[in-house]
């Protein structure tokens, strides 16, 4: 098996990387002290057991000061698999069924659980009263495809079958991720179409983690700075697909950029920075939405890296990330 990020199958020549915004720029050196950009398998141990400090944000409070009523949910996994776990926060005091989010979180498909993004998910569901539930999935390399996915969509097929127990409208379910969680997210889009499992409302993908073969421009760009690299994301995909990794037989349940077929997806959610490895891949997803007939709503927030909103909150272009997405969701949920 390679251990080496694939060569680059661009068509042109590569320029140089866009620059970062300055506010993020003058993070970036304390954050690679805990981040390197390049993330290689003989690390994973030490970045499991340290990742809340390598800049994952989890929810200690995760009823936000009383304002939200949290479950642990296990509920059958996929046919045959073990049982999963979800997590679930409702608002409190709220007697009709609300709009909710399923989220799938990041890590790159080998790190992380379902606390971690939650914090910005329970933001929006405070803002907009919705339930929030979070699946824990098998991680990659010791569970490589098709477990991770299969473990989301068990969990969503759940929660839609169990709507009216949770409180939830199901017809007003939309699946939100970042990263590696983003993919999942769109993975399920798809899957959910295909099967004809769940009618999602729409899917919110942050800078989406969706091609394995990792060679875009972007990629290329990108290697060695900023955050999740290509020597990174080899890592992750390879942990997820082993030798299939860029290979003609990958799953769009896998990599959804390989999905043939765009159509007939809810409405989609899609941002990146501009300065990170996942850029063009995130562009084009969308941009085939668009040519399939559907809907999509595209940002690329110049000069960011790569979870740039998480790590850097308080910078003006990670509030106005963070602002873009929650008024997509009010207007998506108020139609």
């Amino acid at each position: 098996m390679s251990t080496d990020p694939p060569s680059p199958q661009t068509g042109s020549t590569v320029g140089a990387p866009p620059p970062f915004d300055p506010e993020l720029a003058a993070a970036l050196p304390l954050i690679n002290e805990h981040i390197p950009p390049s993330i290689t398998t003989d690390v994973l141990s030490t970045l499991r057991s340290g990742a809340a400090e390598a800049g994952f944000t989890i929810q200690t409070d995760l009823t936000r000061g009383g304002a939200f009523h949290v479950q642990e949910r296990t509920v059958p996994g996929p046919a045959g698999d073990p049982d999963i776990s979800l997590l679930v926060c409702r608002p409190v005091g709220a007697d009709t069924p609300l709009a909710a989010l399923y989220h799938t979180h990041g890590g790159g498909m080998i790190v992380g659980d379902n606390r971690v993004g939650m914090e910005e998910l329970l933001g929006w569901a405070a803002e907009l009263r919705l339930v929030v539930v979070s699946v824990e999935y098998r991680l990659a390399p010791e569970h490589p495809h098709p477990a991770p996915v299969e473990d989301c969509y068990a969990g969503l097929v759940w929660t839609a079958e169990h709507a009216e127990e949770l409180g939830i409208d199901p017809e007003r379910i939309v699946v939100a991720g970042a990263s590696a969680g983003g993919g999942l997210a769109a993975a399920l889009a798809l899957m959910a179409r295909d099967r004809k499992g769940p009618a999602l409302a729409g899917q919110l993908l942050i800078c989406p983690m969706i091609d394995d073969r990792n060679d875009t421009p972007s990629a290329v760009q990108m290697a060695g700075l900023g955050v999740w690299d290509r020597v990174s994301n080899h890592t992750g995909w390879t942990a997820l697909l082993g030798e299939r990794r860029g290979g003609p037989e990958v799953s769009p349940y896998a990599a959804p950029a390989r999905a043939d077929d765009p159509s007939g997806l809810p409405p989609a959610f899609v941002d990146v920075g501009s300065a990170e490895t996942f850029r063009d891949e995130a562009v084009t997803y969308a941009s085939r939405i668009w040519q399939a007939g559907g809907r999509a709503e595209l940002h690329v927030w110049p000069g960011g890296f790569h979870g740039f909103d998480g790590m850097v909150p308080h910078a003006a272009i990670s509030q106005d990330a963070k602002a873009a997405r929650l008024r997509w969701l009010r207007r998506l949920l108020s139609a």
